[in-house]
């Protein structure tokens, strides 16, 4: 493991439950998916995710998951990202598992 993080800046890190509501292939890149993804905020949020060739646009609609929901926004490959899908990978990056969440867990919880 790297450098340790004090408790103030990990607290920084706004983690939210979301919902993956649209999921479509990116037009610019072949390992990308360009998600809208409820957060529990007035509008759906464009989250980029480099998901394709893990999972299936049908194994992602529905699904509820982890966001990083307060980064700052980033082009990738043309697209506006507002926000990141945590997920587990492998040292190899061969494997890409994301982090869910228990039944209950509402749209727009914060984890803690």
């Amino acid at each position: 493991m790297e450098g340790k993080v004090s408790f103030g800046d990990f607290a920084k890190l706004e983690l939210r439950v979301g919902e993956i509501k649209k999921v479509e292939a990116h037009p610019n890149a072949d390992k990308l998916f360009v998600l809208a993804v409820d957060l529990g905020e007035e509008s759906e949020r464009t989250i980029v995710a480099g998901l394709k060739g893990f999972y299936s646009e049908d194994e992602l609609v529905g699904r509820k998951a982890i966001f990083a929901a307060n980064l700052e926004p980033a082009v990738l490959r043309g697209v506006e990202s507002n926000g990141m899908i945590l997920a587990a990978v492998s040292e190899d990056k061969k494997e890409v598992k994301i982090l869910s969440v228990d039944d209950g867990a509402e749209v727009g919880m914060r984890v803690s």
